[in-house]
């Protein structure tokens, strides 16, 4: 532990990255009345990091395994290298595109075991990556949520005041608003209006989610649900529009049938709530999987009412028997300034491979979403469109949204079957009635061949 931890505090030292020079140039497709804004997530730095010839010891993440081919930005055993961090701030800061804001839906510390860890190294990650921010982006607003990976020990989030609780809220002090702080200090959770008529709700979704022991058989975790119900009838009373962030997403997984990230219980009252308050809610952004992928939300009518993104991981760790991975994503979101309705996606990526053989880093574009898939927008009714061409038996643009599922990771691996049936039925149906029948349809369509 004594190497980690000695890790962990140098880690803000190592500044030598290597950047590729050339930027393209995006702003000319900025229409005037759009505005844009960052999404991170997942940074998942692993100080450890470094390239050696035994491979088994090239990170604490890869809990003993092999790296694969490890390199300057990083390896796909492993969790992110702080020069892979550096690299992708880097890249957002030079695109230049003047965004308003960043979203930041966390898992700052590694997947390594819980005897590498404690508390105070929790909150020096997460004041490492948040000091890290702040150099890149002095000016620029930043609302972080907090990942389940940002405590100790893991996924174990309470329900009242903690140190970590409170590390977060003096460490993004110069971010939120009094009573952001205070909600976050108490809860892990908070409400701030970040532009006119525009709230941001970053939600404590870990609360939620499967593994936390502290949870179980709790009505209503650290009273979220009745505050986040109190503070949509208020955005709702006050005409604001709201953006929900959070880091554990609602709805079924797109890579694991039949399987919620929250529990079960908890995702169908969120659901409900997200219904009851869809005039209000303008999008919904997670993280967690480390997985690009979308989701619309349906009424009780089979309606499309909002439209929900999961934004792919900085980290490109994979576990062993995994058989792909993602390349290092971040994004940018564009959003009519009028009304707050998104109009676009933005994905940035590097190619890990290229990259490390290169030694240079290589971000750009991998795709506009309305270009890539001929859509106006990204609002409900048009994601719900391009989720009834998704269905169509071999369909390219599906094919095409699985690669951009793995980040371009490997576009030779197809989705087929079990795996297309779970992918499309996670899209489009979030509660347990309506994703049951998507299931039990795609099972009586086989049986019917």
């Amino acid at each position: 532990m004594g190497r980690f931890i000695l890790s962990c505090l140098l880690a803000h030292h190592f500044l030598q990255t290597v950047y590729a020079a050339p930027i393209e140039d995006h702003s000319k497709r900025i229409q005037q009345d759009q505005r844009r804004f960052w999404h991170i997530s997942d940074l998942h730095l692993d100080p450890t990091y470094h390239v050696t010839e035994d491979h088994a010891k090239v990170c604490f993440s890869s809990k003993g395994v092999p790296a694969s081919d490890p390199g300057l930005f990083g390896d796909i055993m492993c969790d992110s290298p702080y020069q892979l961090i550096q690299s992708a701030f880097h890249y957002m800061k030079q695109v230049d595109l003047q965004p308003e804001f960043i979203m930041w839906t966390g898992d700052s510390p590694p997947h390594v075991p819980p005897d590498e860890l404690s508390t105070d190294i929790v909150i020096s990650v997460i004041s490492n990556m948040t000091h890290t921010i702040r150099q890149f982006f002095p000016h620029l607003p930043v609302y972080p949520a907090l990942g389940n990976h940002d405590y100790w020990p893991q996924d174990q989030l309470p329900t009242s005041t903690n140190a970590i609780y409170q590390a977060a809220a003096k460490l993004w002090e110069p971010w939120l608003n009094a009573e952001a702080l205070g909600t976050l200090r108490e809860g892990g959770f908070y409400s701030q209006v970040i532009q006119p008529k525009l709230r941001l709700v970053s939600l404590n979704t870990n609360l939620y989610y499967s593994p936390n022991k502290a949870t179980v058989n709790m009505t209503d975790p650290a009273g979220q649900f009745e505050w986040l119900q109190n503070s949509l009838e208020r955005s709702r009373q006050n005409m604001e529009k709201v953006y929900i962030i959070a880091h554990v997403p609602v709805g079924y997984l797109p890579y694991a049938k039949d399987t919620t990230a929250i529990r079960e219980m908890y995702n169908q009252r969120l659901v409900e709530i997200f219904r009851n308050y869809s005039d209000v809610i303008q999008g919904q952004f997670y993280g967690h999987t480390h997985r690009d992928s979308i989701m619309v939300l349906l009424d009780q009518q089979g309606n499309p009412i909002s439209s929900l993104f999961v934004t792919p991981a900085v980290t490109p760790i994979k576990s062993l028997f995994e058989p792909y991975t993602n390349n290092p994503g971040v994004r940018m979101y564009l959003y009519d300034s009028l009304d707050y309705s998104l109009q676009d996606i933005w994905q940035f990526y590097m190619n890990l491979t290229e990259a490390n053989e290169e030694k240079v880093s290589n971000w750009r574009l991998e795709y506009s979403m309305t270009k890539a898939f001929e859509i106006k927008d990204i609002q409900p009714q048009s994601l719900h469109e391009l989720a009834s061409r998704f269905e169509t038996p071999q369909s390219k643009e599906f094919q095409k949204y699985f690669s951009h599922f793995m980040v371009s990771y490997n576009n030779t691996i197809a989705c087929e079957g079990k795996c297309k049936a779970t992918q499309l039925c996670a899209l489009k149906f979030l509660d347990r009635d309506s994703y049951s029948k998507c299931i039990k349809s795609v099972k009586e369509d086989r049986t019917s061949e």
